[in-house]
């Protein structure tokens, strides 16, 4: 059974006071309730995802206690991309015609710290100063960068495109453009990567309404379709998150699978896709996962980027909205923000930030730790 899209709801990304993920994730609900002209009531079913709220179904008290199953989710970065799947399989099975998929985070500042024993990581990984996420970014794209021939500049470029392109998003988190020579300048975190070059956990909640496509135009006149949704983890040999050692053989990461998964999900590939969402938690993983998602070649990043092929009218149109650099990541929500973009662009509705030439096909991708990954094909 084909799956729909016919509502969608943010609650801006950033920093709100004592306002709870709970409040946010309602404020979400009710905006992609009215964006589907419907009412709680009619809602059969939910997923939500969080990471810091432990009960994220409790936004039913704010919302109305109508005894629906509510199941709620936890898988790292991939938290959002696995509430959409299962919202979406629970429609393709027949169970019910009309779900919710929500997200809500609220972060402290800094960076995330957990016991790598969790992680299925020995103790002494942490004692010794490993399990730092920032640190392993710097040691992928530094490995990447010095495989495959992408410099400095092409990490500044990348991120200073989501800054642009988040100063044209009234829901971002950090909406001052920043230039190049600034983003270069700034102190390095974890070489090569510097302060700019990376996102900032956060807070807001995003949520988003299914259908059987048969029910769609009961809701809209502008569905949008879900035509994948994948989840896949990583194998052994891959390089990825918080690992003390690696077999000489490497294999390809997680998003590789995911993504190849979900082009025969939907039966199209790289070059059908118009627009482009992918998990940015530092420029360089934006620059990898523009090849592990199939759209160029290892290497081919430097001349696009530097052509302008990833901004919003280039052919290569790239996080839209400011991604997770420009948004921040309240990691329950980020992978539905992602889908809330897709969706604006597709019906034409993206305003300043709107991609030109009539976009049809979107996609989004999630990567997150230990090596989790996700992908979401959207078509009109």
């Amino acid at each position: 059974m084909d799956v729909a899209i016919v509502g969608v709801g943010l609650h801006p990304f950033g920093r709100f006071g004592d306002t709870t993920a709970i409040e946010m994730g309602a404020v979400a609900i009710r905006k992609a309730l009215a964006d589907a002209g419907v009412e709680w009531k009619d809602i059969e079913f939910a997923f939500a995802g969080s990471y810091e709220v432990d009960n994220p179904d409790a936004v039913v008290a704010l919302m109305g206690l109508t005894g629906i199953p509510f199941t709620d989710v936890y898988n790292g970065c991939a938290t959002a991309a696995s509430a959409l799947t299962l919202a979406a399989n629970t429609i393709r099975l027949g169970e019910s015609r009309l779900g919710i998929a929500v997200g809500m985070d609220k972060h402290p500042p800094g960076a995330f710290g957990a016991d790598p024993r969790l992680y299925a990581c020995p103790e002494w990984y942490g004692d010794v100063g490993q399990f730092v996420t920032t640190k392993f970014f710097g040691m992928k794209i530094n490995k990447y960068m010095h495989d495959h021939g992408i410099s400095e500049r092409t990490l500044a470029r990348a991120a200073a495109k989501n800054y642009r392109n988040g100063s044209l998003n009234e829901n971002a988190f950090r909406r001052k453009p920043l230039s190049e020579d600034e983003i270069l300048g700034s102190p390095y975190l974890n070489y090569p990567l510097t302060q700019y070059m990376f996102c900032s956990p956060d807070e807001g909640a995003a949520a988003v309404i299914l259908c059987p496509a048969e029910d769609a135009h009961k809701y809209t006149s502008t569905p949008i379709y879900l035509r994948a949704t994948t989840v896949r983890t990583r194998r052994l040999g891959a390089f990825e998150v918080h690992h003390p050692w690696l077999p000489i053989e490497e294999t390809v990461g997680p998003t590789v699978d995911a993504s190849r998964a979900a082009y025969e999900m939907a039966g199209i590939g790289p070059d059908d896709v118009d627009v482009i969402q992918l998990q940015d938690t530092d420029a360089g993983a934006e620059i990898i996962h523009l090849a592990e998602n199939g759209f160029c070649a290892d290497g081919d990043q430097e001349q696009l980027y530097a052509d302008g092929a990833t901004e919003i009218d280039g052919p290569l149109p790239v996080n839209t909205d400011g991604g997770l650099i420009a948004n921040g990541e309240p990691v329950g929500a980020s992978g539905l923000r992602q889908i809330h973009e897709i969706v604006l662009q597709l019906r034409g509705q993206a305003g300043d930030r709107q991609v030109p030439g009539d976009p049809r096909v979107g996609y989004t991708q999630l990567y997150g730790a230990p090596g989790t990954a996700g992908v979401s094909i959207l078509t009109r």
